[in-house]
């Protein structure tokens, strides 16, 4: 049967509220509207970030972000700020053309987005163990990341934030 809660925010509100009733035991991922359906933006030190190396699509970067534990939030789905260094060839671009749906972060629930740090076809590049990875919008308060291994790194790309690790594979092309 379906619910009488049709519309997308509220049956976001459900999914969000049906993870915290269970106290985080499981998984609950929801995508809402442009709007975030009323909560509010995910600053950096709201969430807990990790990383590690995934094989697909030539080799790349999976970060996962969390919400810290009661905190309620909206990641927009735009490529996350980073960096491995200062320079310019350095600095993250976004692998994708336009915006994607805004991922809901409470309990278990987690945003993803990839991170391919050399898009070019040369040997060229720099290599760095650590990114300096933010929300876009928060810079000034970003977070260092140690790199599960050394990356040559040569004009990286950087998916949007996704509600589904799958979307978030940055394939060159």
């Amino acid at each position: 049967m379906r619910s009488r809660f049709t519309t997308r925010s509220a049956r976001m509100t459900l999914a969000v509220l049906a993870a915290l009733a269970l106290g985080g035991a499981a998984t609950a991922t929801a995508t809402a509207d442009s709007s975030g359906s009323g909560t509010q933006a995910c600053a950096t030190s709201d969430l807990t970030f990790s990383v590690k190396t995934e094989t697909e699509a030539g080799g790349y970067y999976l970060i996962t972000a969390k919400a810290k534990p009661g905190i309620i939030c909206h990641l927009e789905g735009v490529s996350p700020s980073a960096s491995f260094g200062s320079h310019p060839n350095t600095g993250v671009s976004p692998a994708e053309q336009s915006a994607g749906d805004d991922v809901v972060l409470a309990g278990s629930a987690a945003a993803y987005a990839g991170i391919n740090p050399k898009s070019t076809a040369d040997d060229n590049g720099v290599q760095f163990d650590q990114l300096h990875l933010s929300v876009a919008g928060d810079e000034e308060n970003s977070v260092t990341l140690q790199l599960p291994d050394t990356a040559t790194v040569d004009r990286p790309i950087a998916t949007n934030w996704h509600a589904d690790p799958a979307d978030a594979v940055p394939f060159i092309g």
